[in-house]
């Protein structure tokens, strides 16, 4: 896997020359600096102790004029307006982050000469790619932004910034996917990209979200190897590793299948049964799989290897929670669960039922598994719509009653997902069936049944892409302070699209509609400082 890297060299290896007038250095002597513009440059010339300098006039911060800076006696210019500091003889940055441009100069017949020509395009964008690289280790946001559109500047494409970032961060995550929503959301953010971004400032927004989210999360993280070793793709046997949690094996199978040029579509299915083999991480596994697929098919192969090292190990690490007590029959009932059961259920049926009654009245239904999937899912529209908000602002309860609506929310994007995978491959519809159950059935402790559809009815039901474009055009400037809500906001408006889009006709469009609104428009609490030390002093006073 190959990853791009270079040095940031000083402008003046520069292998082509133009040599332009500046002044003279009759004028310079008698100004000590001046501000000249060539070929749409502006420039700071400054003399210093016999010596002359020339630089880019606008700070790469946020564009003030260095001019009005001050310069120390060993040419250290000062940005005055944030401090940053630069060596006016090479450029470097010594406090702050971006480069300088400086221009090399030369004195002609008493007139002062630059070599204002640039770098050559390839060698400008590689330096785009090196520096940005660098801005991960203090993620410093802003320059982040800059440096991508550097790089486009230079004749990149900006999804090449998002390919090298997932190849730069995907050994830093200890457990893979599991570790973050980064991925996830990535493929999302592509998909406004591509549909909604009006706008240079807006394409750059998703890009820049998706490279931001993935240094975040892995800043300051150790290289975290993979295993190697490669052996031929068998899926039933990398499906059986997943199970063993190896990843030595698993991972030996997906380098074994990249190494015979296979593709994703000749993997997917492997993974997943994986992710459904278990109500995994709370559903996050067949989310995983779905978006996966998706990056790869907007990013290319060129990330196959670090993607699908990322899910492999993020499937291995993952927690299996059908194998807590609250989870625990999921097995058992999945292995009767081998005809079509003889009762006709309703949604309304699930009411209230707890994980174990919701899977064991699942798996007595008539209906087929995709009006089964339908009957599950109004149900799980419903959990969203009246999630009650008073557990998420609880402080003096046990560990086991946390919900907020990020976990609600989850209820809908895994639906999303399993659904998908099942359409593709039949023999896992048990699977999604029974672990939308689980989610439902945990959820049911969590309601507000006083929450009615019409309070939160859109303005025009019977038109939701106007609902949801709207959302989707907002969500360039969400303004949320942490990645994982953006996170969230993206992939539940996607997922709600995806299911309308899917079921246009649905008996629960509406009622999912009303959910998302109001999880869009409703406090989300994301820091229990209370509930901590409460929880805190509980737990530890069992220790005793």
């Amino acid at each position: 896997m190959s990853v791009i890297s270079v040095s940031p060299s000083c402008d003046t290896d520069t292998p082509v020359e133009n040599w332009q007038d500046a002044c003279t250095l009759a004028l310079l002597t008698d100004q000590g600096s001046k501000i000249i513009k060539i070929d749409g440059k502006q420039i700071a010339l400054f003399l210093r102790h016999g010596e002359i300098y020339a630089c880019n006039n606008r700070c790469p911060h946020e564009g003030y004029p260095l001019k009005e800076g001050n310069i120390s006696g060993d040419c250290i210019l000062t940005c005055n307006w944030h401090n940053w500091k630069f060596d006016l003889k090479s450029g470097e940055n010594l406090y702050g982050g971006d480069r300088l441009r400086t221009y090399p100069v030369r004195i002609e017949d008493g007139t002062i000469l630059l070599n204002v020509a640039d770098l050559p395009k390839s060698v400008r964008a590689k330096q785009a790619l090196n520096n940005l690289q660098a801005s991960f280790e203090r993620h410093e946001y802003d320059r982040m932004a800059r440096e991508i559109v550097r790089f486009e500047k230079a004749g990149g494409d900006a999804l090449d910034t998002v390919r090298h970032t997932i190849a730069w961060t995907h050994d830093k995550f200890e457990a893979g996917m599991a570790s973050t929503h980064a991925h996830i959301a990535a493929a999302d953010w592509l998909s406004l990209r591509q549909a909604r971004a009006e706008t240079p400032a807006a394409r750059l927004m998703a890009v820049h979200e998706i490279i931001a989210y993935l240094a975040w999360d892995c800043q300051r993280e150790p290289s975290y190897p993979y295993p190697q070793g490669s052996t031929a793709w068998v899926e039933d046997d990398f499906v059986q590793a997943i199970e063993a949690e190896d990843e030595a094996v698993a991972i030996a199978h997906v380098r074994g299948a990249l190494e015979a040029g296979l593709t994703w579509h000749d993997m997917e299915r492997g993974f997943a049964r994986a992710a459904l083999a278990h109500y995994l991480n709370f559903g996050h596994g067949a989310i995983y799989v779905i978006k996966t697929g998706e990056l790869l098919e907007k990013l290319g192969d060129s990330v196959a290897e670090p993607l699908l090292l990322l899910l492999t190990r993020g499937l291995v690490m993952s927690r299996r929670e059908d194998l807590i007590p609250e989870f625990r029959e999921y097995t058992a009932i999945k292995q009767s669960w081998t005809e079509p059961g003889d009762k006709r259920v309703t949604s309304g049926d699930f009411e209230g039922l707890g994980p174990v009654p919701a899977m064991k009245l699942a798996a007595q239904a008539a209906q087929d598994p995709q009006e089964l999937y339908h009957i599950l899912f109004e149900r799980s529209c419903r959990s969203l719509l009246r999630f009650d908000l008073a557990k998420q602002d609880a402080t003096d309860i046990v560990v086991t009653q946390n919900c907020s609506w990020l976990d609600v929310s989850h209820e809908i994007t895994f639906a999303n997902a399993a659904h998908r995978l099942s359409v593709k491959y039949p023999e896992l519809w048990h699977d999604t069936l029974l672990q939308m159950c689980c989610f439902f059935g945990r959820n049911a402790k969590f309601q507000d049944l006083a929450v009615s559809e019409s309070d939160w009815q859109i303005e025009r039901p019977d038109d939701p892409e106007v609902f949801l474009n709207g959302i989707k055009d907002s969500l360039f400037d969400h303004s949320q302070a942490e990645f994982i809500v953006s996170a969230h906001l993206i992939k539940m408006t996607y997922a709600v699209a995806d299911e309308i889009a899917l079921a246009p006709q649905a008996a629960w469009k509406n009622i999912l509609l009303a959910g998302l609104n109001r999880f869009l428009n409703s406090p989300l609490k994301r820091r229990h400082s209370l509930r901590t030390a409460y929880q805190a002093l509980s737990i530890v006073a069992l220790e005793d």
